[in-house]
C-alpha cells in the first residue's frame, strides 16, 4: 500500500519536475523537491523499492535543477 503511494506522489512530482523545466517556471521546484522527498519517504516503509527509486530520481532531478537554476547555493 505504502509502494502504490509512493508511486502516486512520484508520478505527480515528475509530472511537475517536467513542467518546472519550462522557462520561468523554476520555482515550481521548492515545491516538488519536499513532495518527492515525502514520496520517498513512503517508499521506505513499503516492501518493494520501485516508489521509492522514482522518488529519488524525481529528488535529484529536483535539486540539480536547482542548483544549475542558481536557486540553491
Amino acid at each position: 500500500m505504502f509502494n502504490l503511494l509512493s508511486l502516486i506522489i512520484g508520478g505527480f512530482a515528475l509530472c511537475g519536475a517536467i513542467l518546472a523545466f519550462f522557462p520561468f517556471l523554476g520555482w515550481m521546484n521548492w515545491a516538488i523537491v519536499p513532495l518527492a522527498l515525502m514520496g520517498a519517504g513512503f517508499g521506505i516503509l513499503s516492501k518493494a523499492d520501485s516508489g521509492r527509486r522514482l522518488n529519488t530520481f524525481v529528488l535529484v532531478v529536483g535539486i540539480v535543477r536547482l542548483i544549475i537554476g542558481g536557486g540553491l547555493f
